[in-house]
């Protein structure tokens, strides 16, 4: 049984993580008994939006405290994260991983990972799994996003190879950061078995049936297990 560490980023599709996406990827990695902890940064969201009407508030949410909404219970800061600790990271989607995990949403490529966020992924990536090979992290929907950051701050040892579907926008952005982005379909995954990154578009196909989303997470799920 590995330990796999899912970080959130709120709770909502358009100021955290994608709440749909989220349950997901904990039901798979629960179906293949793996172990899990909830990890995100202790911040201020960047805002908080109404769901119902998708107008902005005014009230200020922290992203650990809204992230535990989704957990059922406390969650760990990443600032106090040990990346040694974890076999394998998966990232959900939403709005949340380019608002609140990075600045990705406004400043695109020139956009900056979240600072504890940075620390951890950096140190994650050092890390060698019993085979000589990258511990694995999975990304859905727009968090391959982080990944492509991350290849910019630390330069991985091949260009990434990352979907986030067939939005060309921002597969040329991430191309721009020096990726290469495969297009796949909603129940596709990506796999780049050099640099352990394993992603599915998810959400990024907006109005995709949740069935199809389903399989693609699950797919990237059980192929990051396989990878520890």
């Amino acid at each position: 049984m590995a330990k796999i560490g899912v970080i959130l980023s709120g709770c909502g599709v358009f100021d955290g993580s994608e709440v749909r996406e989220s349950v997901l990827a904990l039901l798979a990695l629960s179906e293949l008994g793996q172990t899990v902890v909830f990890l995100a940064p202790n911040m201020p969201q960047h805002h908080t939006i109404n769901h119902q009407n998708s107008q902005e508030a005014t009230l200020v949410r922290n992203v650990m405290e809204e992230s535990a909404r989704i957990a059922r219970g406390p969650v760990l800061s990443l600032l106090d994260a040990n990346p040694n600790d974890y076999d394998a990271i998966i990232l959900p989607g939403g709005f949340g991983a380019a608002k609140n995990l990075s600045s990705f949403a406004f400043l695109g490529p020139k956009a900056e990972l979240q600072t504890d966020l940075k620390r951890f992924l950096k140190g994650f990536y050092q890390l060698k799994n019993s085979k000589g090979a990258h511990r694995p992290i999975g990304a859905i929907c727009i968090a391959p996003a982080i990944l492509a950051l991350l290849h910019r701050d630390i330069t991985c040892v091949a260009a990434p190879r990352l979907t986030i579907g067939d939005d060309r926008d921002t597969a040329q952005v991430l191309e721009g950061l020096g990726c290469n982005h495969i297009p796949c379909k909603v129940d596709e995954i990506c796999v780049d078995e050099i640099n352990g990154f394993v992603t599915t578009p998810a959400y990024m196909y907006g109005s995709a049936p949740l069935h199809e989303i389903s399989r693609g997470i699950h797919k990237l799920v059980s192929r990051v297990v396989d990878l520890i």
